[in-house]
């Protein structure tokens, strides 16, 4: 048995919780987020605890046990981002380091002026928002946590920092190391 399966997912209140066959909802003051699961994990709600087992008859194998505790372990993460996502969401802080590179928040939109020609614009995907609250810094914030991850990252992925001269898009909390340039 995985050890995170061990632990009960404990529910907030204001969160409402529906197991239909192999999909779970998730309703919330954030919004509502769904996800099926595999046969292989079995997921029971108590009161305001959700448990996720290991579904014993879906092996034909010894050596399937392993799988088991893995899909075990990754839906209870699931489930859980999934309760903490419509209660208090998720929020990723990106930072622009050089001279001239700044965001701009038009709309639902994000313009990008890191270093080229034209402007990059990106369009986040349904449930994320993006805001600039300067030229520098861009938070990104939704209720699903892959979603934002993924998100944060194309927005990083445009101008990733240069370990010699430091400009680039990083994460607010992201160390870089910086390397010495040749030297005459």
């Amino acid at each position: 048995m995985s050890k995170l399966g061990k632990k009960p997912i404990l529910i907030p209140k204001g969160v409402q919780v529906q197991i239909e066959g192999n999909t779970i909802t998730v309703k919330g003051p954030k919004g509502t987020l769904t996800r099926s699961f595999p046969e292989f994990v079995k997921v029971n709600l108590d009161e305001d605890k959700i448990y996720v087992y290991q579904n014993d008859a879906a092996i034909v194998r010894k050596s399937q046990r392993k799988i088991l505790r893995t899909y075990q372990g990754t839906y209870w993460s699931l489930i859980r981002n999934m309760v903490q996502g419509v209660t208090t969401g998720f929020e990723k802080q990106l930072e622009i380091v050089g001279v001239g590179y700044r965001a701009q928040a038009q709309g639902n939109k994000l313009s990008l002026q890191v270093g080229y020609t034209h402007p990059i614009v990106l369009e986040p995907p349904t449930n994320v928002t993006v805001e600039t609250p300067a030229p520098n810094i861009i938070v990104v914030k939704g209720i699903e946590k892959q979603q934002v991850g993924q998100f944060a990252a194309q927005i990083r992925s445009w101008r990733e920092v240069n370990v010699y001269t430091g400009k680039g898009i990083k994460y607010k909390d992201e160390l870089i190391r910086h390397k010495e340039g040749k030297k005459k």
